[in-house]
């Protein structure tokens, strides 16, 4: 995606995994990259705390998803 190439993924802190929680289902490929277009937007409302959060989101998604064609 196009959108995240400012994306320093170095910056990125991943949240920790804890394996005894249950985690969500698996989103498909084009649920993630609606879901990362819709942080994105978010973030770049610019309301804080929810564009700080909306951003680190995007950055934790961008990183584990294929770039979008």
């Amino acid at each position: 995606m196009d959108d995240c190439e400012y994306l320093d993924l170095d910056e990125i802190e991943f949240a920790p995994v804890d394996h005894t929680a249950e985690r969500l289902a698996l989103l498909t490929l084009e649920e993630a990259h609606d879901l990362l277009r819709l942080l994105l937007t978010v973030e770049q409302e610019g309301k804080e705390p929810l564009s700080r959060e909306a951003n680190r989101l995007a950055k934790e998604i961008a990183a584990r998803i294929p770039f979008e064609n």
